[in-house]
């Protein structure tokens, strides 16, 4: 299983985003993704989920982060919108593996334990 990051860099504050990760060795259109950040000091916290039908959806600021899933790519991204400097941190996705008819179509994962496999980061910098 390989999840490769990619879109971040260093941009101002207000400007936008696209993150890409393109995941191999899964069984894409079944399986639940995430989307976490880690800043300087801090802890890995969630940004976004999707679960695996497409259905639901999660975004820690709905305002300005989108997450959506391509399953024909086998990628997921992040579109982030009016960035701040308080969104400077390590990127990352993280793929749940299939749990097969058990796991619910709708459901996303907020929580880094919940996930299996990850990617190896994207770094984003938002200066004021």
């Amino acid at each position: 299983v390989l999840l490769v990051e990619s879109g971040g860099g260093s941009v101002q504050t207000g400007d936008s985003l696209r993150l890409a990760c393109a995941t191999s060795g899964l069984t894409f259109p079944l399986t639940p993704m995430g989307w976490f950040r880690q800043a300087p000091g801090k802890g890995r916290e969630s940004v976004a989920a999707v679960s695996w039908s497409g259905v639901n959806f999660y975004a820690a600021d709905s305002a300005r982060f989108t997450v959506s899933r391509d399953n024909a790519k086998n990628t997921v991204y992040l579109q982030m919108n009016s960035l701040k400097p308080e969104d400077t941190a390590v990127y990352y996705c993280a793929a749940r593996k299939t749990r097969g008819p058990i796991e619910s179509s709708g459901r996303v994962y907020l929580r880094d334990y919940e996930y299996d496999y990850w990617g190896q980061g994207t770094q984003v910098t938002v200066s004021s």
